[in-house]
Parts: C-alpha cells; structure tokens; sequence
C-alpha cells in the first residue's frame, strides 16, 4: 500500500472518499490526473478508464473544449444559486431535443433529479406509490437503492430493502420484473389507485428492453393514470444525443438527467410536461398544489458552462455512430476472448456500455443476471483492476468515452484474456 493509500485509510471508511469502490486495502491508489481515456495514479502508474467516473465522464478526462469553457466563465463566478446564461443556455438546448421535457428545473446530481420526479408525481397524482423494477439503481435515494441487488427473491411487487436506513419503502414501493409486461399490468393494475408512477432506466445498467416492452409500459401508464418516469441519468447523450427517447421513439411524462450532460462536472436536472412541472411553481406555496423544490448548486455556471462545452462536442458529426461502433467493437473483441476459455459468459449492453454475466443462460432481467457466477465476476473485475484497468470492482458495467479508440480496446482485451487466464490457471 502507498503512503498516499495509508493516508486514505486513516481519513476515509473503508479508505474510499466517495462509495462503493470496495477495494482490498492494499489495492487502493490515489489518482492524480486523467486525460481523455488515462489515469495516472500519485506513484506514476498509468490505467486505462473503462468506469469513466460511472459514465459522467462521457467525453473523455480533461476534454480541451470543456477545460476552455470552464476556465472563461470561473473568473466571472462560480455560483450564484440563480438564473443565469449559462443555465438558460443549456435548458433551451435540452429542452430543444427532450420531448418529455416542457419545462425544466436544474439541480446538482442525478439522485436529486431522480428524488424530484418522483416526488413531483406523488403531489400531481396526489397517490403514494411509485413502481421501480428489480434490480434498477435510480440514484442513492431511498427508493433508488431498494431492491438495488437483492438476494432473498421475495414475491413481486414486495421490496427488499437492500439497504439498512430505508424502512418507508415497505409501504411506498412496488418492485416489478423488468421486461416482464404482463407481471407489471397486474401489479399496476392491483395498485392503480395509490400507484403514482413507474420509474425506469429504459436500458436497464446494460439489458436491453425487449421489443415492445417500452410501449407497453408507456401505454399502461396512460391508462391507468399512473405518470412514466425516465431515469436518463446514464442513458441520456449516451445512447443519442437526444438519449433514450430519441433512441427507443417512446416519452415519458418526467424525465431525469445528469452524468454525462456535465462532462465531468457535478449536474442534474429534471422536466415534465407542463402542467406536471407547474407543481414546483413557487407561487403555490402553502397550497396543496406545491411541490418544494430547490438546489443550492443546481444549475450553476460552471457545471452549466462544461454542460453547455460537453453538448457542443456531442453535436460533431460521426459522435454517435463512432461510440456504437466502438461499443460493438468492445462487446464483440469480449466475445472472441471468452470464446478461447471454457467459461459459461455472455456479454450484454447497448451503444458505449459492456457487461460481462458468467452465465450460459438468456439474461433479460435482474433475477437472470443474478444466476451468473458472481463470485467469478468479481474476482474478473479486481483481476483487471490489478493488470491497470480503471473500474469499480463491485460491479461489472464497464464505460465507453468518445476518446476510448481501438488501439486502447485493444489493450483491454489483451488484459482481458490475460486475466481470464490467471484466474482459470489458479482455479486449476
């Protein structure tokens, strides 16, 4: 362990400054610096990124426009809680390409984005429910860390509550299997008259919806009255530029923002249609029709100003055909590497995302990815980790950026194969 990582232990628990990484102790560093898809950490040691810091990072480390344009407005002031260019700027060009979006709030993280639209739909629909599926992560909201990665299977629409601190969610959540569309019409349906809305990630981590079942949860909404919430926070400018909805050709009536829009920087953000959003007018306070919302850093110039740099880099032409290409090219090259190991595994994800699942079987929800050798997956993701592949060992989503290229893939799979055969030759 270096004296840098010693120093961590001794500030932070578990020696991590912000969650989840998991580490073994003697495995931590202290990065220093990026630049584009690198990372050089305090003892010189250079990874490859393929976290990206959990995809806000889509443009790479360190981009040359979102530097410039960060570094023109920092003189000018760093925050003023309020109104200004850069934030009316970026909220016209979101809510140019966002159907969903009539009207917007900013706030500073895509938990609070997420936080909001549910809480926006319970004091429009004046019910208490919201409906999430299995497996989904909607931010570090209770909601969004309830039936996150459980184990115990419990019959659906019950929760489990995977984290300790979240004891409303047993009478304020329904859960559901995603892709199951008849599961969820009979949980709606049972529920119709306290279920507020259904949140969801339309690419949920890296499974893709089955054909139809997008529509199918939008049309049952509207049905039954009930609000569709899309948590965009990882599909939004990822997948499009104007994300999941412009991808899949479905709208939602709220939608939720955040990683990638800010190249980097701390953002989030969240819109509805109009009579929805009307419900955090601030001249209804005190009325049964207020919402409260409000975001001490939301929407401020400098996160706003790298938003507005990172939104210009995605216009470029070729940006989006280049990140499928490279995310097919990674997805396929992981492909041929397990093809040469006697390994049950498959690999998922759409547009710039990979997983890997040690598992022969379909994968098309939580409760099928969670029959994978998890055990082995771990032990793949520290592996790569140790051979200078940046990611998050506690799980298996690996990112894509508009600076990862072939050459870089390459090297992650050389270490890739590498790995495999380190971790088959010691099962051995």
């Amino acid at each position: 362990m270096s004296k840098d990582a010693r120093r961590a232990e001794g500030v932070f628990t578990g020696g991590i400054s912000n969650g989840e990484y998991g580490l073994p102790l003697e495995e931590i560093v202290v990065v220093e610096r990026g630049l584009g898809p690198r990372l050089w950490d305090t003892s010189g040691k250079e990874f490859l990124d393929f976290s990206m810091a959990w995809g806000s990072c889509l443009v790479g480390h360190a981009h040359a426009e979102v530097v410039e344009a960060v570094a023109r407005q920092a003189p000018m002031g760093s925050n003023f809680a309020y109104l200004n260019t850069q934030v009316l700027a970026l909220g016209e060009e979101i809510q140019r390409i966002s159907p969903a979006a009539e009207r917007l709030r900013f706030c500073a993280s895509g938990t609070e984005a997420t936080m909001y639209c549910k809480r926006v739909a319970r004091g429009f629909t004046g019910r208490n429910k919201v409906l999430k599926f299995e497996g989904a992560y909607h931010g570090a909201n209770e909601a969004g860390v309830t039936s996150l990665f459980p184990n115990k299977m419990l019959a659906f629409p019950t929760p489990e509550l995977t984290s300790a601190g979240t004891p409303a969610m047993s009478d304020l959540l329904l859960v559901a299997p995603y892709n199951d569309l008849e599961a969820t019409r009979r949980i709606v349906e049972e529920n119709r008259d306290d279920l507020a809305a259904i949140i969801m990630e339309p690419l949920q981590r890296c499974t893709p919806p089955k054909e139809g079942f997008l529509e199918g949860v939008r049309e049952l909404c509207s049905t039954n009255g009930v609000l569709l919430i899309f948590d965009e926070v990882v599909t939004g400018f990822r997948l499009a530029y104007g994300g999941a909805q412009e991808y899949y050709g479905v709208s939602p009536d709220l939608i939720a923002y955040g990683k990638a829009l800010g190249g980097g920087y701390p953002i989030g953000v969240f819109g509805g249609r109009t009579d929805i959003m009307e419900m955090v007018r601030e001249q209804r306070i005190g009325g049964d029709d207020y919402v409260w919302m409000a975001s001490t850093l939301g929407g401020n110039p400098i996160s706003t100003a790298a938003a507005n740099a990172t939104l210009s880099v995605f216009r470029q032409p070729g940006t989006y055909e280049n990140l499928h290409r490279m995310g097919n090219y990674l997805r396929n090259g992981m492909r041929t590497v397990l093809a040469g190991h006697d390994l049950n595994a498959q690999i998922i994800g759409d547009g710039p995302l990979a997983q890997v699942v040690f598992s022969s079987d379909p994968v098309f929800d939580y409760r099928s990815t969670f029959k994978g050798d998890k055990k082995l997956g771990a032990a793949v993701m520290l592996g790569l980790f140790r051979q200078g592949i940046f990611l998050n060992p506690m799980g298996t989503k690996l990112y894509l950026s508009i600076a990862h290229d072939e050459p870089i893939v390459d090297e992650f799979l050389s270490r890739f194969d590498d790995t495999l055969k380190s971790i088959i030759t010691v099962a051995a």
